[in-house]
């Protein structure tokens, strides 16, 4: 058999944590749980970080319209200029396109990203989003927490707790990004 072109096979420094079905059954649940919390979809937007929270929050977008029947609004957030160790890094950064095409006041959203680890990168996320406009609530989806974190955030709907020490890595490849669908830990 042989390997599709594009495709990454397990590498031995890595430990696979979450495979493709894991992946959509995390993904369903957690689709489920914003309609119910929510009490359906009204007034309801997702908006994924990127680069992996934009693909999560399509899945999840296309799960809620199955449930639902409704298509939700989303949005894409590039949080480049928002994070707050911009003046650290050395390299300029890459800045990519922001686009939340629909007004965001009264609306839930729902902020979508892969890994949840430090908290830094929702609190720029949650700034990117507030000079967008003024939602009725943010709330947070994420497939893995890894803990660790610096700042007082905590994710609504998770797909997987998995404790972690802080120098390993935790990476989500997804097929979107032509990958086979999986979560690995990287060995230190």
């Amino acid at each position: 058999m042989t390997t599709p072109p594009n495709k990454s096979t397990e590498r031995k420094d890595e430990k696979l944590i979450m495979d493709a079905g894991d992946i959509s059954r995390a993904m369903i649940r957690i689709a489920h749980e914003i309609v119910e919390r929510n009490k359906g979809v009204k007034d309801l937007a997702l908006v994924g970080i990127r680069t992996g929270g934009v693909h999560l929050a399509h899945r999840l977008v296309k799960r809620i319209q199955s449930i639902e029947g409704v298509q939700v609004p989303i949005g894409e957030l590039d949080i480049t200029l928002y994070r707050d160790d911009l003046a650290l890094r050395k390299n300029q950064p890459i800045l990519r396109k922001t686009s939340v095409p629909f007004d965001m006041t009264n609306k839930v959203v729902v902020l979508v990203d892969d890994v949840l680890f430090t908290g830094r990168t929702i609190r720029a996320a949650m700034d990117g989003l507030m000079d967008l406009g003024r939602p009725e609530e943010i709330q947070l989806a994420v497939l893995v927490d890894r803990g660790h974190r610096q700042l007082p955030i905590k994710a609504n709907y998770i797909g997987k707790n998995l404790p972690t020490a802080r120098d390993e890595q935790v990476q989500v490849l997804l097929e979107e990004a032509r990958e086979d669908d999986r979560v690995v830990i990287l060995k230190a």
